[in-house]
Order: structure tokens, then sequence, then C-alpha cells
């Protein structure tokens, strides 16, 4: 059955795809997945992101952000560089911006700071936030529900937790971001039970590519690379956890998809 898909959050600027990214970009569109969003983590991979998104503008769109692992490497002196970034057409949300506690690669003080800086330039330039969290759930949160009535929107990128924090996000009138997280039934089972209380118009899919290959794909790539390729049997593992079909699953997330980011716009 042929499908159109749209995979939020692949890092296509990773340098894992640099010797072959034309033909990774040729088998997702043969697998039915008609768009990309491409991630950005820091200024460098958030203009990389940009110059490949307005290359291939029928195909990829891109975000701009500072993930919390690269805040304590983010000076306020580059706010405006980030926010001219962000008006372009082709960028279509701020972020991957939040909070990571699991490994703090930046002090938790500076998370938090850039992580609100973020969110206020957001308003700012009236754009979705793509959001990233870690073990960090009680703070970014309650960063959230101060800003969440001026924000246009945002998506928990990623999500992997459970039933609670699946309700908090709800009230917050997220949307939620799922990845290959959900093909493992050893760490995602969390995710697994939680799924199918995620409404589906509040549902998008990822692959988060080259990251999160799903545990059960077979055959299993050498390289052990993820690519949006894949992204369609990620969606038959949502489909299947949900009790839906496939073509319901897959229609239902590209239309929030286009409608979060404006892509049709785009």
């Amino acid at each position: 059955m042929k499908i159109s898909l749209i995979d939020i959050g692949s890092n296509l600027t990773h340098d894992s795809f640099d010797d072959d990214r034309e033909a990774v970009l040729a088998r997702a569109l043969e697998a039915g997945v008609r768009r990309q969003v491409v991630t950005g983590a820091d200024l460098a991979s958030s203009r990389r992101a940009a110059t490949l998104a307005a290359g291939n503008p029928s195909v990829l769109s891109s975000t701009a952000g500072v993930h919390p692992h690269h805040a304590q490497s983010f000076d306020p002196s580059q706010y405006e560089e980030l926010t001219d970034l962000l008006r372009q057409t082709q960028v279509v949300a701020v972020g991957e911006c939040g909070l990571d506690y699991c490994r703090d690669f930046s002090p938790r003080d500076v998370q938090r700071s850039t992580f609100i800086a973020q969110l206020e330039i957001a308003i700012a330039v009236r754009k979705p936030v793509f959001l990233h969290q870690r073990d960090a759930h009680d703070d970014f949160a309650a960063i959230l529900k101060e800003f969440r009535s001026q924000l246009v929107g945002g998506v928990a990128h990623c999500f992997t937790g459970g039933q609670t924090e699946l309700e908090e996000y709800l009230a917050l009138d997220l949307y939620v971001g799922v990845t290959g997280w959900i093909n493992d039934e050893r760490r995602g089972q969390r995710l697994r039970e939680a799924l199918p209380h995620i409404p589906l118009d509040r549902l998008m899919v990822e692959t988060d590519a080259p990251y999160l290959l799903p545990r059960d794909l077979l055959p299993r790539p050498r390289s052990r690379r993820n690519e949006p390729a894949y992204l369609p049997h990620i969606v038959g593992t949502v489909a299947r956890l949900r009790g839906e079909s496939l073509a319901s699953v897959a229609s239902s997330t590209t239309r929030n998809a286009s409608l979060f980011f404006g892509l049709d716009a785009a």
C-alpha cells in the first residue's frame, strides 16, 4: 500500500550521511516519506540544515536551535543570528531545544536559561518549538507552563515517557513525536503502554536518523545507521499497537505535521 509520510525529525546533516545523502533522500521518497524536517542542534548544524532545506524545497524543511547538550556553547550575542535564521521560510520551528539532565553535558542552570531564550525567540518569530526533554520533566514542564500561552505550538520530540508525562504534555496542548523507540519492547515499554492514549490528532512520527534504529528492523543494516526510509516500519508498529490501520495513522500524522509546521505554505 502506498502511503505518504512526514518525518518530523531527521538529522540529515550528520556526517554519517555525507557520502550518500542524495541516495538517502531518494530511498525515503521511494518508501513514501514525502518530506523531512531536518533538525538543527546548534548554530552550525542549524545553518547547514537551513541550507540543505533551501536546496531541496520540495522535500525538506528544517529547524534551528540549540540542543541542551550545546547550551553552554551558546552565547547571548548569537541570539540575533538564530532569530534571523528562523525568519527564513524553510526554517519551520525553533529547536531542538529543552532540557537534558541525563548526561548534563551543559550545566543545568545554563540549560534552563538557553531554553527560556529560545522560547522567547519562538514567541518573537511566531514559530512552534521542537522540544527535547530527558530526565528533566518537572523543570521542563514548569518552564513551558510559563510561556505556553504565548507560543504558537510545540511538539515533544522523541517522546519516550509514560502516561504521567503524556497527560501533562497533552494538558500543555503539545503534539507528541514517536520514534523507533516504540519498536523496542524492552526499553520502550512505558511508551508502548502510553501510545494508545495519544489522541490521533496530536500524534506525529519521526526517525531521529541516524539515531534510534528500530530494534526489530530486519534485515538489519550493517552500518547500524537509521534513515528516513525506515519510517514506514515505525508507523506500522504504531498502527498495530494502537489497533488502527496503517492508512489512518499515516494520513493523520502527515496532516498533523503539515498543519503544525506550515509545510504546505513552506
